[in-house]
């Protein structure tokens, strides 16, 4: 990607995970950044437990925030199966970077739709590039799961056409007039999911090298 270039960003999960919140945020960085701006509001529940997906295009000039099937750049999914279901939307050699804490949505729970085995794997097999890791562990070690929301954050910063420290302040701002240490904890937080990210993508290096 390059700053000429229009970016679609697919961001999905479950309600109560902070989809929403996350898409303003980069949203906040890419306007801050100069960028046209458009995004949609949830498509699906968004009440906690529900499902959600928003979409999130920018560029020099964007006309619609409707992401067509298979023209996605990136797939920020907050829980895997969510991810594995929202995959037709990314281009071909687009990046799926996915959250492995199982979080069940309710249309499992109706009968609706089954949980897959391996959400993560199914991806791959369709010819995907993902990177996983479980943003719910690190977020529950740091001592709030809704940090959950910043460690994703943190995973898709490195991957975007501008940089981490744009993204990383977009978010810290929303937590300036809190205490000292939840913003640290956010800083945390955004820098675990980078890392997270970084060792992922090594990972699957590794494993196509084997």
């Amino acid at each position: 990607m390059t700053q000429n270039q229009i970016t679609n960003i697919l961001v999905c999960g479950i309600g109560g995970q902070g989809v929403m919140t996350a898409t303003e945020i980069l949203a906040e960085a890419a306007i801050a950044e100069g960028h046209d701006v458009k995004k949609t509001e949830v498509a699906g529940m968004a009440q906690r437990g529900g499902v959600v997906s928003s979409h999130l295009r920018f560029g020099p000039r964007v006309l619609s925030p409707q992401i067509t099937p298979g023209t996605a750049d990136l797939l920020l999914g907050f829980e895997a199966a969510e991810g594995m279901r929202w995959r037709h939307m990314l281009r071909p050699e687009g990046l799926a970077l996915m959250n492995t804490g199982r979080l069940v949505p309710p249309v499992v729970d109706l009968g609706l739709y089954d949980y897959p085995a391996d959400p993560v794997e199914s991806v791959r097999q369709a010819g995907t590039r993902v990177f996983a890791f479980d943003a719910s562990a690190i977020a529950k070690e740091l001592g709030d799961i809704r940090l959950g929301n910043t460690v994703m954050l943190g995973a898709i910063s490195d991957h975007l056409p501008f940089s981490a420290e744009v993204l990383e302040q977009c978010i810290l701002k929303r937590f300036a007039a809190k205490k000292p240490e939840i913003v640290e904890l956010n800083r945390r937080a955004f820098a675990a999911g980078r890392a997270a990210a970084k060792a992922a993508q090594a990972e699957v290096g590794a494993l196509a090298e084997a």
